[in-house]
């Protein structure tokens, strides 16, 4: 079984079409059990793979062949030697995918809207209501993986990012001209997000397909356009504002996110051919539940997007309440997203050398670490600064190692329906968590002691789950899992 193959999970191979001789064995690889064909096999070729640059096909396991002489070598999707690893094409697709981050990811700037949307135009609401607005954006960016994922994985990303581009542009314009609260919900919290969702799933799936011993650094390298985003927007809508006013920034806004897109729709682009269409069956995303690995990933995802997101969003304004002053306390955002570029891609590349479930155990137990022994017990500038740092580093391990981790237990020509059923899943927690963590702030009078001892603990709890699931993949053994 090949190191990158998930436990129990069946599916079609890897046809990878002419050799540089034509007298090679054929072997056909399943996931989970090897077939070997007549040697003697003929070149061929394939149209369809050829519009791709690679010459591939997808062919069932154990399928019998009447013409054996015109059959190709079969590798599984999983071997390595087919894999680019690199190439112009390849880190293109990976410049686009940061392109798609800080348009998607990295648009949350959930601390600077929540402190403005209190002080501001929602300030007749309690902390907890407003924080709806950020989780609805989580939300309905995770949601509707599965469905983006089945549409990617059948016709591709063309399309889907385009529609994507646009929605995400307009509910931008839309929330610049709303003044109601439902309003922001509707504009900021679903169309807005929707069109995130539409760009996030494409550039994860693309990204995937080019990359195999290198792919969690290239995930890393990826995803750090959403740290990025994370810095660059708040410090753009926080100096923005007091200039030019709050409807003209988000517009601003906007117009930097399309001119993003641009690049990622012009680069971004899969290895392989899609599968075409099959009929949309609610059991083609639970099938993927009955493998213990994944199901196991997902409750660890699960339990960290449930805590992930309160630092984020309260950051700035517990660091207020404790005395910091306004200007630097804005800041604190910018600063978590500047040390989460290095949390993207340095754990990224340690996963690919030590293991990605080897080093997501550790990354994610810091994190609930860092809440429940720094975050909690002080409240001056220094250790908060310090927090913010720490925190945002290893945080922002979990965005490129999630998708690597869940890769290397998948089919790769199933990974736009998997990252869906997984991120619709996790997404329920981004809804819940942060207005638990809202109502948890009201009950203790304004007070945040409630909020970081439940973050501190659901991250150490996603923490131990990653250390189950590590188990399931690998077992126990200290070896690169």
């Amino acid at each position: 079984m090949d190191k990158e193959q998930g436990p129990g999970n069946s599916g079609p191979t890897l046809a990878v079409l002419g050799g540089k001789t034509g007298g090679y064995n054929p072997r056909e690889i399943g996931l989970s059990h090897e077939h070997y064909a007549p040697s003697g096999v003929s070149q061929a070729s394939s149209k369809k793979g050829d519009e791709y640059g690679d010459d591939v096909g997808i062919v069932p396991v154990g399928e019998n062949f009447e013409n054996l002489e015109r059959q190709p070598t079969r590798l599984s999707i999983h071997d390595a030697p087919s894999f680019p690893d690199g190439g112009v094409k390849a880190w293109l697709c990976v410049l686009g995918g940061f392109a798609a981050m800080f348009c998607s990811f990295g648009r949350f700037c959930i601390g600077i809207f929540q402190g403005y949307y209190e002080a501001n135009q929602l300030k007749e609401y309690p902390p907890g209501t407003v924080s709806w607005i950020s989780s609805l954006e989580t939300y309905c960016m995770f949601f509707l993986g599965p469905i983006v994922g089945k549409y990617y994985d059948a016709y591709g990303s063309r399309a889907i990012l385009l529609l994507g581009t646009f929605l995400h542009v307009f509910g931008l314009i839309l929330t610049s001209i709303s003044s109601k609260y439902w309003q922001f919900l509707i504009c900021q919290g679903i169309v807005s997000s929707i069109g995130a969702s539409l760009i996030f799933y494409p550039a994860l799936g693309d990204v995937s397909t080019w990359f195999f011993e290198r792919r969690a650094f290239a995930f890393g390298i990826m995803t750090s356009g959403s740290s990025m985003g994370g810095v660059v927007l708040p410090i753009l809508i926080q100096r923005s504002i007091p200039q030019v006013g709050y409807g003209w920034t988000m517009r601003i806004t906007a117009f930097v996110i399309l001119g993003m897109m641009i690049i990622a729709n012009l680069t971004l682009k899969s290895r392989l051919p899609p599968k075409g269409w099959t009929p949309l069956r609610l059991s083609e995303f639970l099938k993927h539940f009955k493998e213990l690995a994944f199901s196991m990933s997902v409750v660890a995802a699960f339990l960290f997007f449930f805590g992930m997101y309160l630092p984020f969003n309260y950051i700035v304004v517990s660091a207020k309440r404790n005395g910091m002053s306004i200007s630097m306390a804005n800041y604190l955002v910018s600063i978590l997203n500047g040390t989460s570029i290095f949390g993207r891609i340095l754990p990224g590349w340690l996963g690919d050398k030590l293991g990605r479930y080897n080093t997501m155990i550790l990354t994610t137990g810091a994190s609930g670490i860092l809440v429940l022994a720094l975050w909690l017990p002080t409240n001056g500038n220094l250790p908060t600064i310090l927090f913010v740092c720490l925190y945002g580093f290893t945080t922002g391990a979990f965005i490129s190692l999630a998708p690597a981790c869940l890769a290397q237990i998948s089919d790769i020509r199933d990974i736009g329906v998997r990252n869906g059923a997984m991120f619709s899943t996790i997404s329920i927690a981004a809804l819940t968590g942060v207005p638990i963590g809202g109502a948890l702030v009201d009950k203790y009078n304004g007070g945040f002691l409630g909020l970081q001892i439940f973050c501190g603990v659901v991250l150490v709890s996603s923490s131990i789950c990653w250390a189950l699931a590590r188990w399931t993949v690998g077992g126990w053994k200290t070896t690169k899992v």
